[in-house]
């Protein structure tokens, strides 16, 4: 039998039983991408972050939903980044520390910074924005059991992607937003018929004086219905916003998971002109809430 360590941690919060678990298994270089989704399937949240050595950074991660590999996420990237300061894998110098991460996605910095009185803000700096295919209201707004009105007609729906593309529908307000329901065959259609992984429903108005922005993100059923905080489509978002005029200053906080009684929140800061955005930087805390073995047989 071979035995990994495993960690569960929740990303985006500063306490427990918020923001959006993440199991973090260390060791990982053995396992075969098979086995690696099997492991994923296993734990079912929705994403599972495996730890391995890299020759071009200075740790590998790959990430996993129940259902397939994904090539970028940002709530397993904090998970993972605390896993290895709580094993002591990574340590900090006067509060600070560096690690970069190879991904299916290319390789990414993250940086982290902290005090003793409180769980570090871990960041990620995700690409520069691609804006791909656009949509029509009356294309998408059945998908998540909503009228076309529930819309916004003065912004365009289109796929963004950091690394993973995400579809970005911007709601008119938090009751349509609460209103949301996923459709699942309408849903599976539009995947089909589009170019997108996943989708973000969103609103720039937080649900509590501490944010700016409030957004609901489904994912890929029956794997995963809706995600509690996803810091991915939160750089889309982010880029989004920035682009075409909803942010007047490029640093703002984004909350998700608040109706799943998940809440998360993230620190984010576009990077570059509306016109020219060179990248986003999407900044989390994480706590530890369980730890132990993954055990499986040797021929695996």
């Amino acid at each position: 039998m071979q035995a990994l360590p495993l960690l569960q941690i929740d990303a985006f919060t500063d306490t427990v039983f918020g923001g959006n678990p993440c199991a973090v298994v260390f060791d990982a270089d053995e396992l075969s991408a098979r086995t690696m989704q099997q492991i994923a399937r296993e734990l079912n949240h929705s994403e599972t972050a495996f730890l391995m050595a890299s020759e071009r950074a200075d740790v590998r991660a790959r990430y996993f939903t129940p259902g397939e590999e994904i090539p970028l996420a940002g709530h397993p990237t904090i998970a993972a980044v605390h896993g290895l300061l709580a094993s002591k894998r990574l340590t900090m110098a006067e509060h600070r520390c560096s690690v970069s991460l190879e991904l299916q996605a290319g390789i990414v910095t993250v940086e982290v910074a902290g005090s003793p009185d409180s769980p570090p803000l871990i960041t990620m700096t995700q690409p520069r924005p691609d804006f791909l295919r656009a949509y029509e209201p009356e294309e998408v707004a059945e998908a998540f059991s909503l009228p076309a009105a529930a819309i916004r007609d003065d912004l365009p729906i289109v796929t963004v992607s950091t690394g993973t593309p995400q579809l970005m529908v911007p709601i008119t307000g938090h009751d349509a937003l609460r209103r949301a329901r996923l459709r699942p065959h309408h849903y599976d259609e539009l995947r089909a018929f589009g170019d997108f992984f996943s989708a973000h429903l969103f609103t720039p108005e937080g649900v509590t004086r501490t944010g700016d922005t409030f957004a609901r993100h489904f994912g890929v059923p029956p794997d995963w219905r809706e995600d509690s905080f996803t810091g991915s489509a939160t750089g889309g978002m982010a880029a989004y916003l920035w682009a075409y005029g909803l942010l007047r200053q490029p640093r703002f906080v984004a909350q998700q998971g608040h109706w799943m009684d998940r809440p998360g929140y993230a620190e984010v800061e576009v990077v570059g002109d509306r016109d020219d955005i060179h990248g986003v930087r999407v900044g989390g805390r994480a706590v530890e809430v369980m730890q132990g073995m993954l055990v499986l047989p040797q021929d695996l």
